[in-house]
């Protein structure tokens, strides 16, 4: 469903953003199973799509004023500016892939007189988060010592300009595809393997071609941002994910959840001058839209949450960013190439110690990287051979960016920006750096006409600033560089894409918005998963860390949930591990009308949140995968035609009542999922559903497993999969075909077993149950309820009685 007519769909959670709260946060619940619903504002965009022409990149930003849909989102306030990303997968389809935890000691706030207090969360407590994250983004620092890695200028000169200066430098973490999979040897340009989770633009990727062009996109796929991991295994185990959905408010239901209102920006394909507010509702609400969005969001529906702290818009800050430029680096008056569009944007970290770190006088922390950027000439003339069109391009370029800093205090920024360029700063001698560290985070999110307004200054960092820039310029004396500020600076202006605060966490409401945990106070139910919750800047990039506490929050929030009895398993399964159930599974909230049994079929009921009192529940998981062709009606040829795409799903099935399914001849239980019905609106959640195991079928010696799915694709048009396996007497080898093989037909309409005769067929074809994932599922059987391990017994007793039955031995 998309939250169209009718009353509001209902899920157990909402995910607002793919960022690396939302994403982390989605594919823990999923996996747990929970229905989950993740809506981002922009759009997927796979290996390959990134934009590349200056008539593309003019094309992408977000203004969906403007008619624009783009990914890089920029904001404007007073003393800073802002990018950030809109598109499937966040911050993370343009940051620079670098994983580094947050420095054990710099867990702290600064008090005016100069002590200290300890953040809500420690390195500790975030540890263990650290490694799972660490793990599933891939990992892995620059491989400077192989062959051709070790031809990367840049990174050499850093590292050698830290060893005189006495600083420490390193080879930072990176979400980076050096090899075809994890611990292989590196190389360029090799096909990525790909996980068991899959991919979900199922496009090819390959490894990283060191190109310097992750913070645009990274067209190989090497670059492992959150669409290739988080989010691909958060789709495998049935999380909804809806892009071009836009959150625009929000609110407490009455008795409990909450309430989202959206647009759907594909609805302008329509041509409707206002988009229609569309609704859902859930249990639990986790907010991941990031620092701006997500404040944003709280402060435009603060009416709607009485008694929300007055912490909210507070502690932000920038991560203590700050761009730089070395200019024409010399080695004994000869130029010194550093080419830095050669390798990933960032391969190398030089730490300024802290006076936390026990060196007194040193100052607030920072870190000190290289930066990257592509091949310029290349990028933007490739594909232009007419002259006008390149001016067109240029103009509106030149035109967004005038409008970006029009409210400068001084003059504009032209000749500054034309004096930067033409002096080097991106020519081989030349290489830009990127400062970050703990800043003084008083700054303060709010609302000025409706729009979201920022009140941040440099002056209360100034000492901070001043420490990295001095720094940066003894890095250009070692490398014979000239220094120069980023134009901005002397404005006071810093731009950052590490926004951080707005909703902080604290121990109480007075100091924050939100606990320890990422809960709301007050709010039960209520997360906020991504940079808004940090109460301080990181130090280093923030993303490892916002993910962490994100994996964190799963963790607790799937721990309460079992608590208060408000669905997902009985305890949070780990990482890796598939789900206990699905959302209409023992232990999975109940979600009312929205799913029940399809109507005009037998004996059926809806499975319980939680088992009935003396009963016992039974639920698994099933996942099959085939092809059907479209204007076809027989299974057998849908599955092999021409013209046949691909059909899938993934089921709970539950059987609310294990005795009575075992002992009623329909054998019924209630199926939750999705059908995913390429080139038909992809996956689409299962409204209501049956399972009918081991039914008789007039003949002695057969039995039918038959399978009906209510949903609705992405057309609107209602459709009804309606399949069954055919266990038909034979010889034993004849079970795993007879089991594993469905045949299916899609009927126009929600479509009632007694009502099929007469329905119109419009697709058929086979779908199948992979070796591997039937070894998964036997994985994924759980009860709920008095003598589980009885009841599972009884049924396996059942299950192996009916097969002796079908294909045992005739009687003499």
């Amino acid at each position: 469903m998309s939250g169209g007519d009718g009353a509001a769909e209902h899920v157990d959670a909402v995910v607002v953003g793919s960022g690396f709260g939302g994403s982390v946060t989605a594919y823990r619940l999923a996996e747990a199973g929970q229905r989950v619903v993740l809506l981002e504002r922009g759009q997927p965009y796979p290996p390959g799509s990134f934009p590349r022409s200056p008539a593309e990149m003019g094309r992408a930003f977000w203004d969906p004023d403007a008619g624009l849909y783009g990914m890089y989102d920029v904001w404007g306030f007073k003393g800073c500016d802002s990018v950030v990303s809109a598109g499937l997968g966040g911050g993370s389809l343009i940051y620079a892939n670098v994983l580094l935890r947050k420095d054990e000691r710099w867990f702290v706030h600064d008090r005016p007189d100069g002590g200290h207090e300890p953040w809500p969360v420690s390195r500790a407590d975030l540890d263990p988060h650290y490694d799972a994250v660490e793990r599933m983004m891939g990992a892995t620092p620059y491989p400077l010592d192989r062959v051709p890695y070790d031809d990367t200028p840049k990174t050499h000169a850093l590292q050698d300009a830290a060893a005189e200066l006495g600083l420490h430098s390193t080879l930072p973490p990176l979400a980076v595809s050096f090899a075809a999979e994890p611990g292989g040897a590196p190389g360029v340009g090799l096909p990525i393997a790909e996980p068991a989770y899959g991919n979900l633009h199922g496009t090819r990727r390959l490894t990283c071609k060191l190109c310097g062009e992750c913070d645009i996109g990274c067209n190989e796929g090497s670059k492992n941002s959150l669409d290739h991991n988080y989010l691909s295994a958060a789709a495998h185990h049935g999380a909804d994910i809806r892009t071009s959905h836009e959150v625009k408010a929000i609110r407490p239901r009455p008795g409990g959840g909450y309430e989202v209102d959206y647009v759907h920006h594909a609805d302008l394909a329509a041509r409707k001058r206002r988009l229609p507010i569309r609704k859902i509702t859930c249990d639990r609400l986790v907010l991941g839209a990031g620092t701006y969005g997500t404040t944003y969001l709280l402060l435009k529906s603060r009416d709607a949450f009485p008694g929300l702290s007055p912490a909210l818009g507070t502690r932000f800050c920038g991560n203590g960013d700050l761009l730089t430029f070395l200019l024409r680096a010399k080695d004994r008056n000869r130029v010194r190439p550093l080419n830095a569009s050669r390798g990933p944007v960032i391969t190398t970290a030089i730490r300024l110690p802290d006076d936390l770190d026990g060196v007194p006088g040193a100052g607030r922390g920072a870190y000190i990287q290289d930066g990257g950027y592509p091949g310029f000439t290349d990028w933007i003339v490739n594909g232009f051979d007419v002259r006008g069109e390149f001016e067109r391009a240029v103009e509106f370029l030149w035109g967004r960016f005038k409008e970006f800093f029009k409210d400068a205090p001084d003059t504009n920024l032209s000749a500054e920006l034309s004096d930067l360029i033409g002096e080097g700063a991106l020519t081989v001698s030349s290489l830009p750096l990127l400062g970050m560290g703990r800043e003084t985070a008083d700054g303060r999110l709010r609302l000025k006409d409706g729009r979201l307004a920022a009140d941040w200054k440099a002056e209360t960092s100034e000492e901070l600033f001043q420490r990295v820039r001095k720094t940066m310029r003894g890095i250009a004396d070692v490398l014979g560089a000239d220094y120069a500020d980023n134009p901005m600076w002397f404005r006071k202006r810093i731009i950052t894409v590490h926004p951080l605060g707005g909703a902080p966490m604290g121990g109480h409401p007075g100091e924050g918005v939100c606990d320890a945990f990422g809960e709301v106070f007050g709010f039960p139910g209520l997360y906020i998963a991504d940079g808004a919750a940090m109460p301080g800047p990181v130090g280093p990039n923030p993303s490892l860390t916002i993910a962490a506490q994100a994996d964190r929050l799963a963790t607790r929030l799937l721990e309460t949930s079992a608590r208060r009895g408000a669905g997902g398993p009985t305890a949070p399964p780990a990482t890796g591990a598939e789900p206990a159930g699905g959302a209409g599974s023992p232990g999975g909230a109940g979600n009312g009308s929205a799913y029940g049994p399809v109507s005009g079929s037998r004996g059926g009921t809806r499975g319980p949140s939680t088992a009935a009192a003396g009963r016992t529940s039974l639920s698994f998981t099933e996942e099959m995968k085939g092809f059907v062709t479209y204007g076809e009606t027989d299974t057998r040829t849908g599955e092999l035609a021409e013209g046949r795409l691909p059909l899938s799903f993934r089921l709970t099935i539950t059987a609310a009542d294990t005795d009575r399914f075992l002992a009623e001849p329909g054998h019924e239980a209630t199926a939750r999922g999705w059908v995913d019905a390429a080139g038909h609106g992809g996956r689409r959640p299962v409204e209501q559903g049956t399972f009918n195991l081991f039914v008789a079928d007039g003949e002695q010696d057969r039995r039918l497993m038959k399978y009906r799915l209510f949903y609705t694709d992405g057309e609107g048009r209602r459709r009804t999969l309606s399949g069954h396996k055919n266990v038909l007497h034979g010889p034993p080898t004849r079970i795993w075909p007879d089991t594993s093989t469905l045949y299916v037909r899609l009927l126009d309409g929600h479509v009632a077993e007694d009502e099929e005769d007469g329905a119109r067929i419009v697709a058929a074809g086979v779908l199948h149950i992979q070796l591997t994932d039937f070894a998964r599922q036997l994985t994924t059987f759980r009860t709920a309820g008095p003598d589980g391990a009885g009841k599972l017994l009884h049924f396996g007793r059942f299950f192996a009685g009916e097969l002796w039955e079908v294909y045992g031995p005739d009687p003499a």
